[in-house]
C-alpha cells in the first residue's frame, strides 16, 4: 500500500487533513439531513394545522346549514361556501362521498376529471384502517409522492356529522415549497464551506507543525542511529523538553550508548593485555631460537679449547663468528618487532613513485626480479621510506615463497589507475592455499620455516595509514600476486 510507504512525517500530515476533511464532510452532510427532516417537520405541522382550521370552517358549515347533514346534500351545502373556505385558508381541497367518488372541488374541473380524480380502493382501505392518533383530526391517512419533480402530500380524513357519523372524505393536497429553505441551506453550506476553507488552511498549517515537532525528534534519533559505531565512542542525544515517548527512546538510546562505552573500555583493555602478552611471548619465542645454539657453543668451545692447540686460533675465530651470526640474527629480530611496533609517520611528498620503486629493487642482487612500467612517471603524495618499505618486504616475501628446484621469477609492477597508484608484486612460488588466505596479514603469522610473519603484517600497517589498500591473488603452487594501491593525493 503505497499510505505504508510514506515518511512518518507525511502520514501524520496526510491523517490530520483527511481526518478533517472527513469531519466537514461529515457536518456538511448532518446539515442537510437536518433541514430536510426540519422541512418535513415543518410541512407536516403546517398541513395538520390547515386541515384543523379548515376542518373547523366546515363543521361550522354543516352546523349552520339548513340542509340535513347527509352525504347526498354534501354537493349543496358545499355548492359555494367551498370556494370560500379555499379562498379564506388559501388552500384547495376536495369532498370525496365514502366511496371515494370525488362530489365537490375548490378547483374547476370537467366531469370526465371527476371521475378521473376517484380515491384508489387502497387508500379507503388505509384510511379506514387508521388509528386516528390525532384527535382533533380522526382518523387520517397521508399520502407522500413526488410529481414534477416536487414533493407533495396528500391528506385524507373523514367529514363527521353532529352524531360523529363520517359523510364524506376531506381531501387536501399539498405541494410543499421548499423554495425559501432551500435557499437559506444553500446559503448556510456556502458560509460552512468558507469556514471548512478557514479550518482546512488552520489544519494545514498546525499539521506541519505538529508532524515536524514529532519528526524532527525522530530524526535526530535517526541521524544519530546512522552515526552510531561499535568500534567509536558515540555521542548521547540531548533533546529539550522531549515527549514522554520520545524521552523514553531518548533514555535507552543513552543508556545503551553508556553500556557500549564501558563494554568497550573492558575489550579494549582486555586486548591490549592479550595483544602485548602475545607480543612478549613471540619475543620471547623468537630469541629462545638463537641464544640455544649459542649456549652450546660456548660450552662446547669451554670443553675443547685448548690454547696450545696449533689450530687454536682458528677455532677461536669460528666460534667468534658463530656468536656474531647469533647475535645478528637477535639484532634482525629486535629490528622487525621494533619496525612493527612503530606506526608510519604521516609524512607525505611528492614523488614520482616509478623511480622510488626502481630504486628499492637495487637493493637485491637477485638477477631473476623485473621491474615494469608502461609509465615513465607517476607522481603521489606518499612518505618515501615507507614506500620503499613496502616494496622490499613484499619482494622479499615474493622471494622467499619460491621453493628451491623451481626457476624463480618475480615481477614488480608499477601503475595508474584513475586516481590510484598501483604496485603489483607476482611470483611464481607456492602461492597461499584457501585456508590460509584469512589469516596471511595476521602478525606473527607465517608459513615460512624461518622468520616472524611480521613483513605483511606491517604492510598492510604502512598501506591503510595511507588510507590505501592491499589485496592479493594466489594459486596454490603456482604463484602469487600482491597489489598495493595508494590515493595520488
Amino acid at each position: 500500500m503505497v499510505y505504508k510507504k510514506l515518511s512518518l512525517r507525511s502520514r501524520i500530515f496526510l491523517t490530520t487533513i483527511l481526518l478533517v476533511v472527513i469531519a466537514s464532510i461529515f457536518f456538511a452532510g448532518l446539515t442537510i439531513y437536518q433541514y430536510r427532516e426540519q422541512n418535513k417537520d415543518y410541512h407536516r405541522n403546517r398541513l395538520e394545522r390547515k386541515e384543523e382550521q379548515l376542518k373547523t370552517h366546515i363543521d361550522y358549515v354543516l352546523f349552520n346549514t339548513t340542509y340535513e347533514v347527509k352525504t347526498e346534500n354534501l354537493q349543496y351545502i358545499f355548492k359555494d361556501e367551498i370556494y370560500v373556505l379555499s379562498d379564506i385558508q388559501n388552500l384547495p381541497f376536495n369532498i370525496y362521498d365514502l366511496e371515494g367518488n370525488l362530489i365537490k372541488s375548490s378547483k374547476p374541473f370537467s366531469e370526465d376529471d371527476y371521475e378521473y380524480m376517484r380515491i384508489p380502493s387502497e387508500v379507503l382501505q388505509k384510511l379506514s384502517e387508521s388509528p386516528g392518533e390525532n384527535q382533533n383530526l380522526g382518523k387520517r391517512y397521508v399520502e407522500r409522492k413526488m410529481a414534477a419533480g416536487e414533493r407533495y402530500q396528500t391528506s385524507y380524513s373523514y367529514i363527521l356529522d353532529k352524531r360523529f357519523k363520517p359523510i364524506g372524505i376531506l381531501n387536501i393536497p399539498y405541494f410543499e415549497d421548499n423554495t425559501f429553505s432551500d435557499s437559506e441551506l444553500k446559503e448556510f453550506l456556502l458560509r460552512q464551506g468558507l469556514g471548512i476553507l478557514i479550518v482546512l488552511a488552520l489544519a494545514v498549517f498546525l499539521a506541519y507543525l505538529i508532524s515536524s515537532y514529532i519528526t524532527r525528534s525522530l530524526k535526530t534519533i535517526g541521524k544519530k542511529l546512522d552515526e552510531f559505531r561499535l568500534s567509536e565512542r558515540n555521542e548521547k542525544i540531548i533533546l529539550d523538553d522531549p515527549s514522554e515517548e520520545i524521552g523514553a527512546l531518548v533514555d535507552a538510546y543513552n543508556s545503551m550508548v553508556e553500556d557500549l562505552d564501558e563494554s568497550a573500555a573492558l575489550l579494549a583493555k582486555s586486548e591490549r593485555e592479550q595483544a602485548w602478552q602475545e607480543m612478549a611471548r613471540q619475543v620471547a619465542h623468537e630469541i629462545k631460537n638463537p641464544l640455544t645454539p649459542m649456549r652450546l657453543s660456548v660450552q662446547s668451545f669451554q670443553r675443547r679449547f685448548d690454547p696450545a692447540d696449533p689450530e687454536a686460533g682458528e677455532k677461536l675465530s669460528q666460534f667468534s663468528d658463530t656468536l656474531i651470526q647469533q647475535i645478528d640474527t637477535l639484532s634482525n629480530i629486535a629490528s622487525a618487532f621494533s619496525d612493527f611496533a612503530s606506526m608510519p609517520a604521516q609524512q607525505k611528498e611528492t614523488l614520482n613513485v616509478v623511480k622510488v620503486v626502481r630504486l628499492a629493487l637495487d637493493i637485491f642482487n637477485e638477477d631473476y626480479i623485473t621491474f615494469v612500467s608502461n609509465e615513465e612517471e607517476v607522481i603521489a603524495k606518499l612518505d618515501r621510506t615507507q614506500l620503499i618499505r613496502v616494496v622490499t618486504n613484499l619482494v622479499k616475501n615474493a622471494v622467499q615463497s619460491i621453493p628451491e628446484g623451481r626457476a624463480p621469477k618475480v615481477v614488480v609492477t608499477v601503475y595508474s589507475e584513475g586516481d590510484q597508484v598501483k604496485i603489483s608484486v607476482a611470483d611464481n612460488g607456492l602461492g597461499i592455499s584457501e585456508e590460509n588466505g584469512d589469516k596471511i596479514f595476521e602478525p606473527k603469522f607465517t608459513t615460512k620455516t624461518s622468520g616472524m610473519g611480521l613483513g605483511l603484517g606491517m604492510v598492510k600497517n604502512i598501506v591503510e595509514t595511507y588510507r590505501g589498500s592491499i589485496n592479493f591473488t594466489s594459486v596454490p603452487q603456482k604463484g602469487s600476486v600482491f597489489t598495493v594501491s595508494f590515493p595520488k593525493v
